[in-house]
């Protein structure tokens, strides 16, 4: 894995958990919102929408650099519309960093031919 794409996929599993927190806490605020006088929907509502879109951006990044097959990409597309997705897709991206970096350790010592 070149330097370029394990960047990618650090940039969107950097962005995964905030993005779901970001949409925890934005469920929370229109439930506030219908139950008692707080409303902070829109300011929620406005970090919500930009970790998504930086989400969907390096998910697009990520997608283009490590050619995923197309049922990986929507996986990942898929949690980042769950509310606690991101979780989840920050854990696989992380797994999934790191079998990289053993199978690059194991090419460069000459353990495996991969």
């Amino acid at each position: 894995m070149d330097i370029k794409t394990a960047t990618a996929l650090r940039r969107l599993r950097l962005v995964s958990a905030p993005e779901a927190v970001s949409f925890i806490l934005l469920l929370v605020c229109s439930v506030l919102k219908r139950t008692t006088d707080f409303n902070a929907v829109p300011a929620m509502g406005s970090i919500h929408g930009v970790l998504f879109v930086l989400y969907v951006i390096f998910w697009a990044d990520a997608w283009n650099r490590t050619k995923w097959p197309l049922k990986t990409a929507a996986l990942y597309f898929v949690l980042s519309v769950l509310p606690t997705g991101g979780f989840f897709a920050e854990r696989k991206l992380k797994r999934e960093a790191e079998n990289a970096v053993i199978a690059s350790r194991a090419r460069r010592e000459g353990v495996v031919n991969a």
